[in-house]
């Protein structure tokens, strides 16, 4: 299995296929492009059928060693069998089994509608970022002891990325996390549990601005070649394929825990903002998995439910960013959307790379085929399965209020956002499957306007806002963060400029 950019065309300096080791410790192409297979592995009916019966930790196996052909057969296994275990997905909800990684709970069941809820947030940090990062971790490790070399990981995070990085990187050999966030627009809990790690190759910035200030400036030092070998940056970011490939295991455990034969088909709801989950739902789908409907779910910031209503992709500026109740969705430019969109223009490379230029010159571009626009690729989106909706804190408000009074369970604002869109796209015979994305207790301050009461701890997180906290806070300019890692990494400091 070999991978190219998405940008790789003729003058590209990533046009050579690369293996799956080649990429795995970084995340933008050279040409500024993401990494893809040069084609998808396909997935027969008898593996669906062999794969009904496995662990969570043997099916990632199966999956990941279609992707990652260079790295021996008995090495990726012990590496998904280090992951994938009860010890570390430990946060299930009582009437969940501990054995059972990510648990499907059915909502409702009938013949006008099948609503099933798929756990993702039992993980060490509560969120669903945790089953791809903790093997991300164990990758990293794996890779640099091999080599005898270290990685400084640069990232952005709107909440989740952050801790579920760091709690997978923490005390690893060769590894230090230096991780951009939006002051003061995190949740306290999301805050509280990345600014209270003290281990000494953590380093959180809490950037002035909004998560995609974050997101430029880590693209901004990844574009920057030179830097970023001399720095031995590497990034955890939903840019890097092998978190995106992680990601589709969990696509498979679900489809093959809520159906009994390969005849039937699922839909999945997600909610999205950087459009990482959804993507490994779309490559999942490529593979051959038999999903009908892949349903985009976006809060008020709702760039990518507006492409997939008309063919418009029109990112926001940072004051055209709303600060919401799902703050990991306060994103208004999708960083993984150039994969779907590289898919749909036929992998035509050319025409991403030309399209993309325009995100950055004008903001954006039409592929409505309406006059004036840049295409007409719009019209082929269906044929993916593609659809879309949106929601608001109201919309929130209200969900998480039904969804406890007629289950009982307390679900996150971003949950509640999926539900919510769930519902508007549900049809008779197709199982909806929705992703969870957290842990309702780290969202507290809106289930507390929602139910009146606080949401439920596991245990160890009681109080985990009075712990003592660690951080900077700086300003988004790309050449004085380039000085705070050469001065915090040891590599070329005064090199930065």
């Amino acid at each position: 299995m070999h991978y190219v950019s998405t940008r790789a065309t003729s003058a590209s300096a990533a046009r050579n296929p690369q293996s799956f080791s080649d990429i795995l410790l970084g995340g933008l192409a050279p040409d500024g492009g993401l990494y893809l297979p040069e084609t998808y592995p396909q997935v027969s009916g008898a593996e669906l059928d062999a794969w009904r019966s496995l662990s969570y930790a043997e099916l990632a196996y199966e999956i990941l060693r279609k992707f990652a052909t260079d790295i021996p057969d008995q090495d990726l296994k012990a590496l998904t069998a280090k992951t994938y275990t009860p010890a570390v997905y430990r946060n299930a909800r009582e009437d969940e089994s501990a054995e059972e990684i990510t648990p499907l709970r059915v909502l409702e069941q009938g013949p006008a509608r099948t609503l099933i809820l798929q756990g993702l947030s039992n993980g060490p940090t509560l969120a669903f970022k945790d089953m791809a990062m903790q093997l991300l971790g164990n990758l990293f490790e794996y890779a640099l002891a091999k080599n005898g070399d270290e990685l400084n990981i640069f990232g952005a995070t709107s909440g989740d990325t952050g801790s579920a990085a760091e709690y997978a990187m923490r005390g690893k050999r060769g590894i230090r996390v230096f991780m951009l966030s939006p002051h003061a627009k995190m949740s306290a809990f999301q805050t509280a549990q990345m600014f209270s790690l003290q281990d000494p190759n953590i380093f959180n910035i809490a950037v002035e601005g909004v998560f995609d200030d974050c997101q430029d400036m880590v693209k901004a030092v990844s574009s920057d070649l030179e830097f970023k070998v001399r720095q031995k940056i590497g990034t955890v970011n939903s840019i890097n394929w092998a978190r995106v490939v992680a990601q589709v295991v969990y696509y498979f455990r679900g489809y093959l825990k809520a159906t009994t034969n390969n005849d039937q088909k699922v839909s999945f709801t997600v909610p999205s903002g950087n459009f990482g989950n959804i993507c490994a739902g779309h490559i999942a789908r490529m593979m051959g998995l038999p999903i009908d409907k892949l349903v985009v779910a976006t809060n008020e910031n709702n760039v990518l439910d507006e492409f997939f209503r008309t063919g418009v992709y029109r990112v926001r500026k940072s004051s055209e960013t709303y600060h919401t109740s799902s703050p990991s969705m306060d994103i208004s430019k999708a960083s993984n959307f150039e994969r779907f969109v590289y898919d749909l223009v036929g992998r035509d490379a050319e025409r991403t790379h030309a399209l993309f230029r325009k995100v950055e010159t004008h903001g954006g571009f039409d592929l409505s085929g309406a006059p004036g626009s840049d295409g007409d690729e719009f019209k082929a989106v269906a044929q993916y399965g593609f659809q879309s909706g949106s929601s608001n804190h109201e919309n929130r408000l209200a969900t998480i209020r039904e969804v406890f009074d007629d289950y009982g369970i307390t679900i996150d604002t971003h949950t509640a956002d999926g539900i919510k869109v769930a519902r508007e796209h549900v049809e008779p015979g197709v199982p909806m499957i929705v992703l969870e994305t957290a842990l309702a207790a780290k969202f507290n301050e809106t289930i507390l306007e929602a139910l009146g009461t606080d949401a439920a701890r596991p245990a160890g997180f009681e109080d985990i806002e009075s712990l003592p906290q660690r951080f900077v806070v700086m300003h988004p300019n790309v050449a004085q963060m380039k000085e705070f890692i050469a001065a915090h990494t040891g590599l070329a400091q005064g090199a930065a400029a």
